[in-house]
């Protein structure tokens, strides 16, 4: 049974600005999407970046919604009292007391923001599979790894070096001032994750067949194996001053070691929906966060883990069996729910609601932020438009639109969408 707290210990919207004690309980509510990473500051204020395009900054009784990203957002990391993030849009953004800045843009998705010790410096990961060098004052640098797209990046504690995790299943390491490089970790499928110790002395990494494993610095060799029978890893964070390190995977399950002893101290069973995408401790590393597929951050007590039942949140829209749906719901459920509504009002949705969408204009619902292509646009959406845009896929039929890439090939397929649309939209 899920351990019951008196009221007084439970708090179920979000999380105040008073650090939380180690027994509460924390669900932090209101963005429209999945949540793809968390960092928690120095002070204990907690940042999400999620698929419905926004970074939530949590303070106080309610989120400041931070509206910057043209997609997806994937990424976020704390730079004192400045925060950073990158997305599907291929930006990096630099927040300064809520307000954008941004950096620049990769030719790809950007997967993962890093600040050098420091400072001084920031590095980003990128699916165009190079490493951005980031500095407000100086232009960007990009160093390409030919490894591939790129998942992670981090600095070196001395700040010196940079390490690159990539799909191509190599761990580069790299010096940040000159051109020298070489691979650390050769695996052979894609590393998701890693983190380093900040004495330099070892860094562990989780990889898409499953692999949790930690190697000696500098000379890469293996120190410890803690694979289990669950892929992929998704997610790492590491706690120095406790010696926690917490991995996330596919399934749903946060297995935290002590690096001291190296051992597995927990295996605890988060969500029955995996995956787990997003880890974070709080300051004193009392409390894990954690995100994913859910539209919700959770916190738990670590010392209390294995006294929670794991969440069982509501069956996503996608998630629903197809069998008992008609053809066209099932393509909406499949290819658009994760972003749109069908009922009016406006929603924390990647993408604004489809409600009385045929006969709209494409780009005029209000408090929606389009993009650029599609302010002031010609379409009118109706049976034609909408097969087009399925047809060709949203990036050929509006090239430089938020839709991501998808096609529906079929054309019965698309009809049947059209259909329950015209319906379900009404």
């Amino acid at each position: 049974m899920m351990r019951r707290f008196p009221a007084s210990f439970l708090v179920t919207l979000i999380w105040a600005a008073a650090p939380l004690a180690a027994q509460d309980f924390v669900t932090l509510k209101g963005h429209g999407g999945p949540i793809m990473d968390i960092a928690v500051s120095a002070e204990g204020q907690v940042a999400t970046a999620s698929f419905d395009n926004a970074v939530g900054l949590w303070r106080g009784r309610a989120p400041t919604w931070l509206d910057a990203h043209a997609a997806a957002v994937n990424c976020v990391a704390f730079d004192g009292d400045d925060l950073l993030s990158g997305g599907d849009d291929f930006a990096v953004i630099a927040w300064r007391e809520g307000t954008p800045m941004r950096l620049g843009y990769h030719k790809g998705k950007v997967t993962d923001v890093a600040v050098s010790p420091d400072g001084r410096l920031i590095a980003s990961a990128s699916w165009d599979g190079t490493v951005g060098l980031w500095h407000t004052d100086a232009p960007e640098r990009f160093r390409a790894l030919g490894n591939g797209g790129l998942n992670d990046v981090m600095f070196s504690p001395d700040g010196a070096t940079l390490y690159a995790a990539g799909a191509g299943g190599a761990i580069i390491e790299l010096s940040v001032e000159g051109d020298t490089q070489r691979p650390l970790v050769k695996h052979g499928f894609g590393v998701n994750v890693m983190t380093m110790d900040p004495a330099g002395r070892w860094l562990a990494y989780g990889a898409v067949d499953g692999v949790t494993r930690v190697v000696d610095l500098p000379s890469g060799r293996e120190r410890a194996d803690f694979t289990l029978d669950r892929r992929p890893v998704l997610a790492m964070a590491h706690h120095p001053a406790t010696g926690q390190l917490a991995v996330g995977d596919g399934q749903g399950y946060i297995m935290i070691l002590d690096t001291e002893t190296w051992r597995i101290t927990r295996d605890f069973r988060a969500t029955r929906q995996g995956p787990i995408w997003a880890l974070a401790f709080s300051p004193d590393g009392k409390v894990i966060y954690a995100g994913g597929l859910d539209d919700v951050a959770y916190a738990w007590p670590v010392a209390l883990l294995d006294e929670y039942d794991p969440i069982q949140g509501p069956t996503r829209s996608f998630q629903r069996d197809a069998e008992n749906m008609p053809n066209g719901e099932r393509q909406f459920m499949r290819k658009c729910s994760i972003c749109h509504t069908l009922t009016p009002g406006a929603s924390r949705k990647a993408g604004p609601s489809l409600h009385g969408v045929f006969g709209r204009r494409a780009g005029t619902v209000p408090d929606y932020l389009y993009s650029d292509t599609l302010t002031g646009s010609d379409i009118i959406w109706d049976e034609d438009t909408i097969d087009q845009l399925f047809d060709l896929g949203p990036d050929h039929y509006i090239p430089g639109s938020k839709m991501p890439m998808q096609r529906i090939t079929d054309p019965q397929d698309r009809r049947d969408l059209t259909d329950f649309l015209k319906t379900a939209t009404n």
